[in-house]
C-alpha cells in the first residue's frame, strides 16, 4: 500500500518537490508554502498513521524509506527534492542517507539527525506519550504536548489552534507511528549526512534555540527563518517559501 498524497502539476523539466509533514500533521501542512512554488510539480504526502495514510503502519525507518521509494515510483517521480519538517525532516534525512536514485537534494526544517546518547530515556518518554495518545482524549494530550520546551515560542492562541487541529487525528495510529519513528530507534545520521552527494539545506526558526544548535553541528547550508520558532513554515510561511525559492533557483539554474 502506497502513501496517500495530493499532487500539483508544474512545468516540464522541473524536479518534483515532495513535502513531508511533522508528527500529527498531514498533507495540508506544507501547502501554503508549496503553492507559491507553482513552477515545480509538487507532491504533499500523508505519512503512516496520518490523514489519508492513517491505515498504513511501519516498523521503523528502513520500512518508511522503502515505502517512500515505492510511493514515488507509483507517481513516476524520478527527479525530486525532499522537503520535510520535524518528523518529516528525519525521514528525509534517513532516506537521503540510503542514496536513492533520483534524489536531487533535501531541505530539512527542524529535524533531528539522531541521538548520540540518552536513548533509553527518550524511549521511555515516547512510550509514555504513546500510551497517553492511546488512552486519553487527544485534546488533553496535545494541550500538554505543546507545553514542551521546543514549542516555547508559541503564543497561547497558537497552542489552542494547534490543539484543535491535531485533535482530529486517531490516537492509536499516532501512537504506533510515534514508537516506530522514535528518536530512540533512529540511527545517528551525522556521519552519513556529511557524506551526502546531494545538496543538504537546513532551515530553523530564529527563536528555536535547540535546533539552531543542532544545525550548527551539521554539514548543511543553514537558513534562519525570522520571527519563527520550531514550526517555522507555519509561523512564517512567506520566509520559508522565499528560502526554498532561493535554494531551488541556485541548484536548478544550470539544469532547467
Amino acid at each position: 500500500m502506497n502513501l496517500a498524497g495530493m499532487q500539483r502539476a508544474g512545468k516540464p523539466g522541473y524536479p518534483w518537490l515532495v513535502f513531508l509533514h511533522g508528527f500529527s500533521g498531514d498533507s495540508r501542512e506544507w501547502q501554503e508554502v508549496g503553492e507559491s512554488l507553482e513552477d515545480y510539480p509538487r507532491l504533499y504526502l500523508d505519512l503512516p498513521g496520518h490523514g489519508g495514510s492513517a491505515g498504513n503502519s511501519i516498523s521503523g525507518f528502513a520500512e518508511m524509506s522503502d515505502l517512500l521509494t515505492t510511493t514515488l515510483l507509483s507517481y513516476n517521480i524520478l527527479n525530486y527534492w525532499l522537503v520535510g519538517y520535524s518528523l518529516g525532516g528525519r525521514i528525509a534525512m534517513f532516506h537521503a542517507c540510503q542514496q536513492p536514485k533520483g534524489l536531487s537534494g533535501i531541505v530539512v526544517e527542524g529535524g533531528h539527525p539522531g541521538l548520540q546518547d540518552a536513548r533509553a530515556m527518550r524511549l521511555a518518554s515516547d512510550r509514555r506519550w504513546a500510551k497517553r495518545f492511546c488512552t486519553e482524549p487527544l485534546a488533553d494530550v496535545f494541550a500538554d504536548w505543546y507545553q514542551q520546551p521546543v514549542f516555547a515560542s508559541l503564543t497561547d492562541a497558537q497552542r489552542v489552534e494547534l490543539v484543535a487541529l491535531r485533535s482530529q487525528n486517531n490516537g492509536a495510529n499516532l501512537a504506533a507511528m510515534l514508537e516506530a519513528t522514535s528518536l530512540a530507534v533512529q540511527p545517528d545520521l551525522r556521519a552519513a549526512l556529511n557524506a551526502l552527494s546531494v545538496p543538504f539545506h537546513y532551515l530553523y526558526g530564529e527563536r528555536d534555540e535547540k535546533f539552531a544548535a543542532i544545525a550548527a553541528e551539521l554539514n548543511a547550508t543553514r537558513h534562519v527563518i525570522p520571527h519563527a520558532g520550531h514550526n517555522a513554515h507555519r509561523e512564517n510561511p512567506g520566509a520559508v517559501a522565499s528560502s526554498l525559492v532561493q535554494i531551488l533557483r541556485l541548484r536548478n539554474k544550470d539544469t532547467l
